[in-house]
């Protein structure tokens, strides 16, 4: 099952505090006491899923190319910033684990990837979290890939991931079997939140570094927000805790 949600979610692994999509930043989480991390996952030239955001190297790595192009041999002896290797998936998902932290896997396939991507990454997930009763939460732009995941491993939580919400997301949200539903935050608008809050869904919005903006997400009803800002989310998260009644 899906744990019950932290507001706050690490952006890419350590927010803007440690190189993105790194074990490194994973922990550096995990030691500032946020919940939740956020990390993408796309397959390298042999086909292991690895941390990374774009599908080239060269704005977060020392190398070149395409990630889809690069083998194993040469990716894993990149530098992701500050001497950090690209981690593969399974390591950064037993290292969520270990720490008791929510990994939400934004599968990021590069372009016809798709199918593949989402199937290595189910096979990861179901083989790490395994007899654990807090699963990832598997989100994507691609509904290609959720609905791979959902027909593969329908126990693995889906998470349905847009910029701007299209009109008919619901229809698609059901389609997948879907928990919750990801967006810029700067699309949210009243209509949304109403229709989230009468389907009973989730919403969670990317990436919000202003505390006046997180304020008022929350207060319209967002569940959870990705953020940049750890720093942001240790604050606010404390002084919510502060005003919550004593059980």
């Amino acid at each position: 099952m899906l744990p019950s949600l932290p507001r706050w979610i690490a952006h890419r692994g350590g927010g803007s505090l440690a190189p993105e999509n790194t074990l490194a930043g994973i922990r550096l989480a995990a030691r500032l006491g946020l919940r939740a991390v956020e990390f993408d996952v796309m397959l390298s030239a042999d086909g292991t899923p690895v941390l990374i955001h774009d599908e080239t190297l060269e704005r977060t790595t020392n190398g070149r190319g395409r990630v889809a192009e690069t083998a194993d041999a040469v990716l894993f002896a990149l530098d992701a910033g500050d001497g950090e290797p690209v981690p593969t998936f399974r390591a950064a998902a037993s290292l969520c684990r270990e720490l008791g932290l929510l990994a939400n896997v934004e599968i990021k396939p590069a372009g016809g990837y798709e199918r593949a991507t989402a199937e290595a990454v189910a096979q990861v997930a179901l083989a790490v979290w395994q007899g654990s009763a807090h699963l990832p939460l598997l989100s994507s732009f691609s509904l290609e890939a959720l609905a791979v995941v959902r027909d593969r491993a329908p126990q693995l939580p889906r998470g349905l991931l847009y910029d701007q919400v299209p009109a008919d997301w619901h229809a698609a949200f059901v389609e997948l079997d879907a928990r919750t539903l990801h967006c810029a935050a700067g699309q949210v608008d009243g209509q949304l939140l109403a229709a989230a809050a009468a389907h009973r869904v989730p919403l969670l919005c990317f990436t919000v570094n202003c505390p006046e903006q997180a304020k008022t997400l929350f207060a319209g009803g967002v569940a959870a927000l990705f953020t940049d800002r750890l720093d942001l989310a240790v604050a606010e998260t404390a002084a919510y805790n502060r005003l919550q009644p004593s059980a």
